[in-house]
This record gives C-alpha cells, sequence and structure tokens, in this order.
C-alpha cells in the first residue's frame, strides 16, 4: 500500500474523529439542561482528546495524487469502525468508571447496532451517557447504509450489488450524482427519527425518552433508558409504534428515495420489501396465537407482545418486552431461529438479509425445474433481474463464512468457559447484530457485565465483522493484501 493511499486513509479518519468530537457536544448540552453539570468534563475531556488527535491526522494535508483503489478501502472501512469506537469510549470510562474492555464493548455494540450491553442502573444514569449511547447507534446506522450502498458494492461484497445496474452506480440511478443521493438518504434519516420522535411522545415517552429510542430504533440498535428495556413502557400505543419504526428502518433506503422521486410503488413492487413484510406478518400472527393458546394473555395482547419481539429480533434491534425465553422450549428455539434473518439490504439492519433467503429459494426452485427438464436453459432470476454467477458466488461465500464465524466465536467462548447455550446464543447475536442471546446469562432479562474480559473482546469482533460483512474484515489478515 503506498504512501500517498495512507496519508489519505489517515485524513478521512481524521475528519471522522473531529466529526465524533463535535459531536460530544449534544450529550454536554443535554447535562446542561438536566442540571448535571458533574458529568460535564468527561465530555469535554474526551472531546478535546478526539478532536485533537483528528487534528494531528488532518493537519497533514491531503494528499493531491492520492486515489483510494478498492483494496485501500477495505482499509478505510475497517479503520474507521475501529478507531471512531476507540475514542468514543472515552466518555463512557470517564462517567460510569468502568473498564475500557467494557466501555469498548459498550461503544462497539451500539457504533455496529448490536445493542448488548455491559450497564445496569440505566434508568438512574447519567442522562449524558444515555443520549451518547443512542447517538451511537444513530451514527452507526445511517454510516453502514452509506457504506452498504456505496463501497461494499465496489469492494464486490454485500447485497446491494443484487440490487443495482452497475457495480459502482446506485439502485434504480436513484440520482445522477451519488452524493446528491447521500444527501436524500440523510434527510430521510432524520426525518424518519423526527417522526418517530413525535410518534413516541404522542403515545406515553416523555421527550428525552422519545428521543433516545427514536434514534435506538430507526438504527435498528436496541439501546434502551431503562433496564427493562421497552417493557418498561404499558401504553401498547408506544409497542406499536416501535413496531412501525423498527420497520421502516430496516427497509432499503435507497428505494425511499426512490419512491420520493416519483416511483411511488416502488417500496412495494420490491420483491426483498413483500417478503420482509410477509415474513414479519405470518410469523407474528402464527406465534401470536400459540402466545394466546398458552397463556393469559388475550390475542390482541398477545400478538402485540410478540409483535414487537419478532420484529426486534428479525429487524436485528434487540429491544424487547417480556423475557420471551420464558414461554417455553418453542419459543426459544424459534427466536433463536429468528435472530439469523435480518431485514432488507441497504437498510441499517444485519443479519443474513432476507434477499438471501430469497434467493436461496428462487435457487431451490431453479435446480427442481433443472432436474425435470436437465436439457432446458433455465435462467436465474430475483427481483425480475438476472442473478449472475459473479453474485451468486459472492452470496455463498458470505453465507458460508457468516455460519464459519458464528461457530468459530462459539467455540472460542466455550474455551474460555461458557456453557453452550450462553456461547452459541451469544456468539450468532453479536455477528447478527441483534443484541440479546438466550439464557439467563445474556438473555432479553439479562447482560453482558458478567463475562470475562476475553469473552468481551471476542465478541466485540464478532459485532464488528457481522456488521462489516466478514470479507471486508477477513480481506485484512490475509498476505495477498499486504504483498501486492
Amino acid at each position: 500500500m503506498s504512501l500517498p493511499a495512507m496519508r489519505l486513509i489517515g485524513f478521512i479518519l481524521g475528519i471522522f474523529l473531529i466529526t465524533l468530537a463535535v459531536s460530544m457536544a449534544i450529550p454536554m448540552i443535554t447535562l446542561v439542561a438536566h442540571e448535571r453539570s458533574d458529568d460535564l468534563s468527561a465530555f469535554l475531556w474526551s472531546s478535546l482528546i478526539t478532536f485533537g488527535s483528528g487534528l494531528l491526522l488532518v493537519v497533514q494535508g491531503r494528499p493531491e495524487s492520492a486515489r483510494l483503489r478498492p483494496r485501500d478501502m477495505y482499509l478505510l472501512t475497517t479503520g474507521s469502525w475501529v478507531v471512531v469506537c476507540t475514542f468514543a469510549a472515552l466518555p463512557m470510562v470517564f462517567i460510569s468508571h468502568i473498564s475500557y474492555t467494557d466501555a469498548f464493548f459498550e461503544t462497539m455494540s451500539g457504533i455496529t447496532t448490536t445493542g448488548s450491553t455491559v450497564l445496569t442502573g440505566l434508568d438512574t444514569a447519567s442522562p449524558g451517557l444515555l443520549i451518547w449511547r443512542s447517538m451511537l447507534h444513530w451514527l452507526g446506522g445511517i454510516g453502514f447504509i452509506g457504506m452498504a450502498v456505496a463501497i461494499l458494492p465496489l469492494l464486490r461484497v454485500g447485497g446491494m450489488r443484487l440490487f443495482q445496474t452497475e457495480s459502482s452506480d446506485w439502485s434504480e440511478k436513484v440520482t445522477p450524482r451519488s452524493h446528491v443521493a447521500a444527501k436524500y438518504i440523510l434527510l430521510l434519516y432524520l426525518g424518519l427519527t423526527g417522526v418517530g420522535t413525535l410518534a413516541l411522545w404522542i403515545a406515553g415517552m416523555t421527550p428525552f425518552e422519545a428521543i433516545n429510542h427514536a434514534m435506538s430504533l430507526i438504527s435498528t440498535g436496541g439501546f434502551s433508558t431503562s433496564d427493562s428495556s421497552l417493557g418498561h413502557w404499558t401504553q401498547p400505543a408506544i409497542h406499536w409504534v416501535a413496531v412501525a419504526i423498527m420497520i421502516l428502518g430496516s427497509l432499503p433506503f435507497t428505494l425511499y428515495v426512490v419512491t420520493l422521486r416519483g416511483n411511488r410503488l416502488a417500496l412495494f413492487k420490491d420483491h426483498q420489501v413483500r417478503g420482509f413484510i410477509g415474513f414479519l406478518t405470518v410469523v407474528s400472527l402464527a406465534v401470536g396465537t400459540w402466545l394466546c393458546l398458552h397463556s393469559d394473555y388475550g390475542w390482541w395482547d398477545a400478538l402485540r407482545i410478540v409483535a414487537v419481539n419478532v420484529t426486534s429480533v428479525v429487524t436485528t434491534t434487540g429491544i424487547a418486552v417480556g423475557d420471551y425465553t420464558l414461554w417455553g422450549s418453542f419459543a426459544v428455539l424459534l427466536f433463536f431461529y429468528l435472530t439469523f434473518v435480518g431485514g432488507c439490504s441497504g437498510s441499517t439492519a444485519g443479519g443474513l438479509k432476507i434477499f438471501r433467503f430469497q434467493v436461496a429459494a428462487a435457487l431451490l426452485v431453479s435446480s427442481l425445474k433443472q432436474l425435470i427438464h436437465p436439457r432446458a436453459v433455465i435462467q436465474k432470476k430475483y427481483n425480475d433481474r438476472p442473478i449472475d454467477e459473479d453474485i451468486l458466488r459472492s452470496l455463498l461465500t458470505f453465507s458460508f463464512f457468516f455460519t464459519i464465524t458464528i461457530a468459530v466465536i462459539a467455540l472460542g467462548l466455550c474455551l474460555i468457559g461458557l456453557d453452550w447455550t450462553t456461547a452459541l446464543s451469544g456468539a450468532a447475536t453479536v455477528v447478527c447484530n441483534v443484541g440479546p442471546g438466550l439464557g439467563t446469562i445474556i438473555g432479553p432479562a439479562g447482560n453482558f457485565s458478567s463475562l470475562p474480559d476475553v469473552a468481551k473482546w471476542l465478541l466485540t469482533v464478532g459485532m464488528l465483522l457481522g456488521r462489516l460483512e466478514i470479507l471486508t474484515v477477513l480481506v485484512l489478515v490475509t498476505p495477498y493484501f499486504w504483498k501486492y
């Protein structure tokens, strides 16, 4: 890798750090508004350290002749997540007086919109800390959308390649220039956050609770202002609004832009969107009816509780109403399966993504037809577009390494001494960026604070791998990346 390229990557990382430092002003303003000046110094010092570090990288200037090649962008993509998390963890160390391991775990969980937490006592926690956790979700969500639709396709990984006419183009020719499309998506993201905040406020939350949860839900993150998560609020309206926001955050943001630019049926015609909404509807109705028959809940209450938890797990949000692991072994296994599904490509959601299951189903149908008609030429299509061999190879490679990553992390956690339920569900939930696992330790009613530090670092790596779709990070550890 050339020196000018490294300088350019450092320059870009410096801009990210300066932006992060400036964003710490929001928690400081929040603390002043809540008359909690005792925590101001924590954010002030964190901001100064972050700003100074960013300035050192930026002051060297941007090399005029440097251009980032695809291989350079692998390093930039992974490096930006790690560097931002490194500095964003500082306020948590200064305020909560937790170890840097716990702070980095919490920050990586926030910025990757995983939602796993090591903190307790959230109901009485510093408002500055609470808003900062939610902001990490929000910033990570919009950052991943931008990466998923602009960078990952260029690097020949990620699901958005299937929804583009060219590897360097936006889906459906959203706008003539990609930076204009990015502005549209940012405005949409801000707008949906604002609408979500207003809706949650009207439904019964305080303004502070509403803005925190709107940022958490639209980014499909999962951090809450209460240890009881969304179960802290008993108003049904809040639960249904949360379901709506999670779904909105899990739809392709490029299709929102297409819809606003005149194609009013773009979202409704998309196979991925229809499959995602249909899957949520069928599963919620089926499990809601099952819970009604096996509990004291009325059908409507059972449907509401199930809809929140199913939507939360499928969209990889991780927010919860009650402990669904107490519903019996059927529910435990079902929610474990749902952990892998994920939302739509080009959204804030993690997981395998619904389109990969749809493509697998299309391939199965195609293979069965080929068995019946061996000499027929059967074109593989998805969303009315042909699936070329290059895309198929990318999808299969990702799915394989996705599974292997979970298996390796789970084995590592068992080696550390965790029971197999905690190890397997913990590995799955961090790689899928869901949040809570299964069992009494890391289940919906628990958290990750009691795990050994080694386990937390291993899970942190899993969060990063899952958020950046595995291959973007793995390529950095190959000798070929650095040799040629």
